[in-house]
């Protein structure tokens, strides 16, 4: 396997892992606000949804968790964000 393919599987590999952990985020935060224990703070539920905005948008639905919260809109711009960025890079 050539250099670029290499890093592109990384490069994927820790996208995939950051929307992942971005999920379980969400998902913790719904468990603890059900059970009245300490949450994440929603700056930090944001900037997660930032770096790895699929797995927030999916948490969000999934969970229904932040859905009606008005910062949290911005979760699907996040998403547009990506994938235009994604397809600069390819085109």
């Amino acid at each position: 396997m050539e250099l670029f393919s290499v890093l592109l599987l990384v490069f994927v590999s820790i996208y995939l892992l950051i929307n992942l952990v971005v999920f379980a985020m969400y998902g913790w935060d719904k468990r603890n606000a059900m059970k009245g224990e300490h949450r994440i703070s929603e700056a930090r539920l944001l900037t997660a949804a930032l770096l790895g905005p699929f797995g927030a948008w999916t948490g969000m639905r999934l969970f229904r968790h932040k859905t009606h919260k008005t910062l949290f809109k911005l979760v699907p711009l996040f998403v547009i964000m990506h994938l235009l960025l994604l397809l600069l890079y390819y085109f």
